[in-house]
């Protein structure tokens, strides 16, 4: 069977497409590479560069391949800078992914699995469980909120099976750690490798989970195989929270550097953000393996190997107001 893994050359999404190989599947892989490499993605997949938004394109790949299954795992997940990227948030995490829900639904895909993420909270109670009712802060959390929205909307009326997993904080190799509007501990590494001082935001003190990409990509690449999993959403990610300071303090001391802290004006963002994962483990005996310092570690070990990478400036800045004074 043919699978699409969209945002293959990505984090997430080139370890989702490993795992898929190993079982023997024929992958097929969308990337635009705006913000994957090519270096990412596995030499036994068929690669087509090509954006999810190109809607002429994606028709075209669904009706040269036999696609069963849907992995949708791509995404500008910039949470605290959607709110100065409206349109281009809603365009690449909303309308991208509308295309492939229409062409799903065409072409009778047999599942698809959709990476939403704990965004669609806001500030709810903690820990987070899938019952809770969403009340996403900002314009990256209600983009995936509406498509979780679509999916249901696809289902009872085409009957397409979908599958969420609302993941959080996800880090480890491959990230695209020269982005220095999203994943913290990218960014840290960078600014490490270049001599500068850490950036925190606020005081430090937000806390989230942080999850190790090895401890996530091998269930969301089985799920398809467990049709008790469709029509469910899931949490998955690590279970114990750590601040922010106390990441920065992780993460200096496995690249080797004193911490060396640099505070900006706190960002308009959710002050803790953990979630629950009993469902989960139920429904596929799911188990967080990775520490937050082994995880580090083997992080830390591939980005001394592959160096520094520049951040360009976000061209596509939309509203300038309020933009905090770091990403100027």
């Amino acid at each position: 069977m043919s699978i699409l893994v969209t945002g293959g050359a990505g984090f997430i999404g080139s370890h989702v497409a490993d795992e898929l190989i190993k079982c023997d599947e024929e992958v097929i892989i969308i990337d635009d590479l705006s913000g994957g490499f090519i270096d990412n993605v596995n030499k036994k997949t068929i690669f087509l560069q090509g954006s999810i938004i190109d809607n002429v394109f994606i028709k075209d790949v669904f009706n040269k391949y036999n696609i069963e299954y849907v992995f949708n795992l791509a995404a500008y997940a910039a949470e605290g800078l959607s709110h100065f990227i409206r349109r281009f948030n809603y365009q690449n995490n909303l309308i991208g992914s509308i295309n492939l829900i229409n062409e799903s639904v065409i072409h009778n895909v047999k599942c698809y699995v959709f990476t939403s993420s704990i965004a669609v909270y806001g500030k709810n109670q903690l820990p987070m469980v899938e019952n809770l009712t969403p009340a996403p802060e900002d314009p990256y959390g209600i983009a995936k909120f509406a498509i979780e929205q679509d999916l249901k909307a696809a289902h009872e009326m085409f009957g397409l099976n979908y599958i969420i997993f609302r993941p959080h904080n996800v880090y480890g190799e491959r990230q695209n750690i020269g982005d220095k509007y999203r994943n913290v501990i990218g960014i840290f590494m960078n600014q490490i490798m270049k001599g500068e001082s850490l950036s925190i935001f606020g005081d430090g003190t937000q806390t989230r989970a942080f999850t190790y990409v090895k401890d996530v990509a091998p269930v969301i690449s089985k799920s398809i195989f467990k049709k008790e999993a469709y029509g469910e959403i899931f949490n998955i990610g690590a279970d114990k929270p750590y601040s922010v300071n106390d990441l920065a303090e992780s993460v200096c001391r496995f690249m080797g550097v004193a911490k060396n802290i640099k505070y900006f004006p706190a960002r308009n963002e959710v002050q803790h953000a953990y979630s629950n994962h009993d469902k989960v483990k139920e429904f596929f005996g799911y188990s967080s393996n990775w520490s937050l310092e082994d995880g580090l570690r083997e992080m830390a070990k591939w980005a001394l190997n592959v160096g520094t990478r520049e951040s360009t400036k976000f061209e596509n800045i939309e509203i300038e107001k309020n933009l905090p004074i770091a990403w100027k």
